[in-house]
């Protein structure tokens, strides 16, 4: 069983999901007041008008918007407002890692990849790009490249979420290389304990060990810091069968069958009669 769920959390609040590692673009700001943005708007075709700060702030606003219509699945009105943004900061190198994700979001990896890499040349720091980076060349098959851009942004110490680049690591490099992907985890737990993406992998990895008292453990921390999935449930009900805890089966049981009715985990039930 396998959980391949990627985090993407762009600026402050947007987490778009997606299907292998986690992506995800630091926080850059809040947009400014509308009367400020529509001004500096104005200013930007008049360049003796605009100064830097009312620059970066319409680049800022624009790339916020661009996120929020990302978001909405309102791919077009995104470009346009992320190429707003570079109009105003060309430089701005967190507009062309949103740009990396929406072209991957599109299904154009050579765009995807041309943003991060320009992203990455005007600010070669920026974790949240080497991951986001690290996703596509993932996706791409590009293992081992992957790896380096994962460990690119857990590595750098002003990164307050090292355990999101980390559990990607695993995740990407797990089934050609277990023992190294299972090292990641355990890494990223160690740098937040409470990290449901990793608990929940390693619960899956102790199970199929047949390690099922510390599959559990690992399963309790993750039930205690996430909301259940149909997977979630579904793992919980093996693990609790193999060590005959009838009661926990029958409650995930019964909220799999309740909250989840159409899913193939749900279907499973009848399978196993319960």
């Amino acid at each position: 069983m396998k959980y391949l769920s990627i985090l993407i959390t762009v600026l402050a609040t947007l987490l778009i999901s997606g299907c292998g590692p986690m992506a995800l673009v630091g926080a850059v700001g809040q947009t400014i007041n509308n009367a400020a943005y529509n001004s500096a708007e104005r200013d930007l075709n008049n360049p003796k008008k605009i100064s830097k700060d009312q620059a970066l702030e319409v680049a800022i606003a624009n790339m916020n918007l661009g996120v929020e219509y990302m978001q909405q699945g309102s791919y077009e009105n995104a470009l346009t407002r992320l190429e707003r943004s570079l109009s105003a900061k060309p430089d701005y190198a967190p507009t062309y890692n949103v740009l990396g994700l929406l072209y991957q979001r599109l299904g154009e990896p050579v765009e995807s990849e041309k943003n991060f890499k320009k992203s990455l040349s005007l600010d070669s720091s920026d974790s949240s790009t080497h991951n986001n980076y690290g996703l596509l060349l993932c996706n791409s098959g590009r293992l081992d490249e992957a790896e380096t851009q994962f460990l690119n942004a857990a590595n750098n110490l002003l990164y307050d979420t090292p355990e999101i680049a980390l559990t990607n690591a695993g995740l990407c490099v797990y089934d050609n290389k277990p023992q190294i992907g299972e090292e990641y985890f355990k890494k990223a737990l160690s740098k937040n304990p409470r990290f449901s993406y990793a608990l929940i992998k390693m619960a899956d990895i102790s199970y199929n060990r047949n390690e099922y008292e510390l599959a559990y453990q690992y399963f309790e921390r993750y039930q205690d810091n996430a909301r259940h999935s149909p997977k979630s449930l579904w793992l919980g009900i093996q693990i609790c069968k193999e060590l005959n805890f009838e009661d926990d089966v029958s409650s995930y049981a019964l909220l799999l069958r309740n909250q989840y009715p159409d899913t193939v985990e749900a279907k499973k039930l009848s399978e196993w009669q319960l």
